[in-house]
């Protein structure tokens, strides 16, 4: 099977047999866990004893021979077999008098190289790029250019973009000081590196939830680390966080009274938690939607709390007439006039460390933040998550959870799970928030693009700095490991990180020297909500699914995943044409 490799297991030892166990380098202190019994050689017949078993290919693994009586181990090999490989472990004795036990490995049929179809889809996506990149050296010819510009009218669709909420513009400036044109070439534009950003988190975010090609990398990390799925749920939330600032402003600004926009807020928070719990969550193919078992927690559903607990705190210390902080540090004018937000936030992580450290769990230590199963040696195996799992499990009960945690995989845990649970909302509100940060930046500074990406640079380094204490720059053995399952605060701010890094690389590229436009991932990031329901409800639909010919295999997997999430940049792109932009 895909992801796997034959192993033949040879024991030309006499009695009682072996025992073959295995551990997989990512499960961090498990237990080895029991594969097969290898019977002995039959001496009359001159015939060794055989064990065939399937082993991972995903990550190197440690496997241990010791005899079936007795428990004395003979050997241990460390290595990472390849998929659909066909290896031979040979175990034999070198010298009789001193019982010395050789065990050797064999390659009898060498593995495939399964990342042949990422390489592949990489070239397919750079010709596409070259030949957008040839129309539009195309384009910089007048009469190629005036009748493309004739038949597309891009103009009526960039006039309703720019007029959306959440634009900043020169006249609306919170900064005093006389404002360079070195923004844009119009006062009025929209800043579209933010839109850019939100489609690229979007787009990765399809590409992972369809299958990512099957790919270990392209699924969550088990427990502790990072791969590429757990880097865009954070980075959503940041944006999210950014449009907040900016959409405020620019209602206050345009009049609108603070129990209006108030009012505004609650609806848009209801209705993405109804879309999470009603429309995303239920799988209807099980059948009818039943209350005995729907989860209630999800991505739609901390998102909508989320935005209410940020906006509503940006809204209640937010002014229309915000003008130049006249304190005594003009430099932190984007943070001092905010101090009793901040203090809320420090209220909030206290909240999470005391929960998270001193909460007692039954039969858990207390402070736990490990997978349970047959992580820590198997002596916790149902503390899965400790506080936050406890919290969860209490009061949500288990039928109202996700089942089938990515814990469950490696550290064999059998506790319900749930990745998007009640205590880990806390850390995605410091998420908002720090975006929120990012928005207040580029309004503040929006005419100074120096100032916008020095700022982005501090923030980012400096939550790369408290990321490498918490973690002591080490997946395991820091104080609060990187954990997505958890939401740990050493998540919240490496992801806070990439994501000022990120903006501030996206930023320059398309609003500071225009070098880029964005696409394709602007038209995704303009229609987010409609791109992120479509793609859960039409996920086993035809042409986003169909019936494989080889479901074992990577580059059937991956051609399907990268087709779905292209359907949706164009779906997008056709909607942006046509101005459709589904707002909540």
């Amino acid at each position: 099977r895909m992801d796997q490799a034959l192993l033949l297991v040879s024991n030309e030892l006499p009695a009682p047999g072996l025992n073959l166990a295995v551990r997989s380098s990512s499960c961090h202190q498990c237990l080895y866990q029991f594969l097969a019994f290898v019977p002995p050689s039959n001496d009359s017949l001159r015939k060794p004893g055989t064990a065939s078993v399937m082993v991972d290919t995903q990550h190197p693994l440690t496997l241990l021979l010791n005899s079936s009586v007795g428990d004395r181990d003979l050997c241990k090999i460390q290595y990472h077999f390849g998929e659909f490989g066909n290896y031979s472990l040979v175990v034999k004795t070198l010298n009789t008098s001193t019982q010395t036990v050789s065990c050797d490995l064999i390659i009898n049929e060498g593995p495939i190289n399964s990342y042949l179809p990422i390489l592949f889809a990489f070239l397919v996506y750079m010709g596409i790029l070259a030949i957008l990149i040839a129309g539009r050296l195309l384009m910089k010819i007048d009469p190629v250019r005036n009748w493309v510009y004739k038949k597309l009218n891009p103009r009526a669709t960039d006039r309703m973009i720019n007029s959306e909420l959440g634009s900043p513009n020169t006249a609306d400036s919170i900064n005093c000081d006389p404002a360079p044109q070195s923004w844009s070439t119009g006062s009025r534009q929209r800043l579209r590196s933010l839109d850019t950003f939100r489609g690229l988190s979007l787009v990765i975010m399809v590409f992972v939830n369809y299958g990512g090609g099957k790919y270990w990398f392209f699924k969550h990390e088990s427990w502790n680390g990072l791969t590429v799925a757990d880097l865009v749920f954070p980075w959503f939330v940041f944006i999210m966080g950014t449009s907040i600032a900016l959409a405020l402003g620019s209602m206050l600004r345009w009049g609108s009274s603070k129990w209006k926009v108030l009012r505004k807020i609650l609806w848009r928070s209801f209705v993405l938690i109804l879309l999470g719990i009603i429309v995303v969550n239920p799988n209807y193919c099980l059948g009818p939607l039943s209350w005995d078992n729907l989860r209630i927690p999800g991505v739609l559903q901390r998102l909508g709390f989320t935005y209410l607990v940020v906006a509503a705190l940006e809204l209640l210390f937010t002014r229309a007439d915000s003008g130049t902080w006249e304190g005594r540090f003009p430099a932190l004018q984007d943070i001092l006039p905010y101090w009793p937000q901040w203090i809320f936030i420090v209220v909030l992580e206290t909240i999470w460390l005391c929960l998270t450290f001193l909460l007692p769990v039954p039969d858990c230590p207390r402070g736990y933040l490990g997978p349970g199963g047959i992580g820590d040696f198997g002596k916790y195996p149902n503390c899965t998550g400790g506080a936050a799992g406890y919290i969860d499990r209490l009061l949500l009960g288990e039928k109202h959870m996700y089942q089938h945690p990515s814990s469950g995989v490696i550290y064999q845990s059998t506790m319900p799970y749930d990745p998007e649970g009640i205590l880990g909302t806390i850390n995605s509100i410091v998420m908002a928030f720090l975006g929120l940060q990012a928005g207040k930046i580029t309004l503040f500074y929006k005419d100074q693009p120096k100032q916008i990406m020095s700022r982005f640079i501090i923030w980012g380094t400096v939550m790369g700095i408290i990321s490498a204490i918490l973690t002591k720059c080490s997946k395991e053995e820091g104080f609060i490991p990187i954990n997505k399952n958890l939401w740990s605060i050493s998540y919240v701010t490496t992801m806070s990180c990439f994501a000022f890094i990120l903006l501030l690389l996206i930023y320059y590229l398309v609003d500071v020297k225009k070098w880029w436009s964005g696409a394709p991932f602007l038209y995704p990031g303009m229609n987010s909500i409609l791109v992120y329901i479509g793609h859960q409800v039409f996920a086993n639909y035809f042409p986003f699914k169909w019936k494989m010919q080889d479901s074992q295999s990577h580059a059937e997997h991956l051609t399907q995943n990268l087709t779905a999430t292209t359907l949706w940049v164009i779906i997008s792109y056709i909607l942006y044409r046509r101005r459709i932009f589904w707002k909540i």
